[in-house]
């Protein structure tokens, strides 16, 4: 059961678009995500929450590597 718990799936996704212009709620989920300048990349838990967030800013947004 331990390699179960250590074997989570996770997203690798990059910042591609400029938050400037865009509505404030866009904005914090990209903070949520942990992006928040352009060309930052972070490795997340791949959870239904965040493939959310993803789904709202995927204009911004870019899944490099799912694992």
């Amino acid at each position: 059961m331990a390699n179960q718990e250590t074997a989570t799936k996770t997203v690798t996704i990059e910042q591609i678009g400029s938050p400037i212009r865009r509505p404030a709620v866009q904005r914090q989920t990209l903070i949520g995500l942990g992006l928040n300048k352009m060309h930052r990349v972070r490795t997340l838990e791949d959870t239904p929450s965040v493939r959310g967030m993803i789904r709202s800013v995927q204009h911004l947004v870019r899944v490099v590597d799912e694992k």
